[in-house]
């Protein structure tokens, strides 16, 4: 979800899918939007909410956890070391720095911090040159959940002149293997963003544990040009 919209938020999140992923870094949301969009996907009761945060900082990832975020998808980590601050930040003390707070989290994990820190989860996002050549490491790091692939922005660091340039194409699928292979031998789940269901289908079968297929925008954009297209294509054949 990219979008401030609580009422479209919920009704997607009744859909079916096991997680709705609030975008925090890229999305048009602020800290009042992530907090009403995690709302929103409790109330449909169907699907978990989980935030992509703007950057690897406790305030912001602890911010999201105590609004109710089941997990956090952590973006440009390049190292294990950075994995392991990313870690650290969504544990309470002595498993980490998060800060007592929980707010809405408390809701629905309870107010042991055990208990948090056991259902909580955390993703590193793999999506720069560094982050790829550290990635076996990356996936080591302890209470680290899984790595979660940023398709536009490894595009770019492999080489890509803009997002899924065909000119990488085999260079870009050789990475895509690695970071799942990596994530399988370490035993934790390797995730990936899609632009739609056929390729969300693929990926899974290759080995990749979670898909977040498109988003809000895209989905209402490619319903409407079908919309669009279907009244235009009638009205010329009449």
């Amino acid at each position: 979800m990219t979008l401030d919209s609580p009422a479209a938020t919920e009704r997607l999140a009744r859909l079916g899918y096991d997680y709705v992923c609030l975008d925090g870094q890229h999305g048009l949301l602020d800290y009042a939007g992530l907090l009403a969009g995690l709302t929103a996907i409790d109330a449909g009761g169907v699907s978990v909410g989980l935030v992509r945060v703007q950057a690897n900082d406790p305030a912001q990832i602890g911010r999201a956890l105590d609004a109710g975020a089941t997990g956090v998808i952590v973006p440009l980590i390049d190292n294990a070391a950075q994995a392991a601050e990313a870690v650290a930040a969504t544990r309470y003390p002595p498993a980490g720095r998060r800060s007592y707070g929980p707010m809405r989290s408390s809701l629905r994990i309870g107010p042991k911090p055990a208990d948090a820190d056991a259902t909580t989860l955390v993703f590193a996002m793999i999506e720069t040159i560094d982050g790829l050549e550290n990635v076996e490491r990356i996936c080591r790091t302890p209470g680290l959940d899984g790595i979660y692939v940023g398709p536009s922005d490894l595009c770019l660091a492999v080489g890509g002149a803009y997002p899924n340039d065909p000119a990488v194409a085999d260079v870009f699928e050789d990475a895509l293997r690695r970071i799942q292979q990596a994530a399988a031998a370490a035993g934790v789940a390797a995730g990936i963003h899609v632009p739609d269901g056929e390729s969300a289908a693929k990926r899974l079968a290759e080995g990749y544990a979670f898909v977040s297929i498109a988003s809000d925008l895209v989905h209402l954009e490619q319903v409407a040009r079908g919309h669009l297209g279907a009244v235009r294509s009638r009205g010329q054949q009449q």
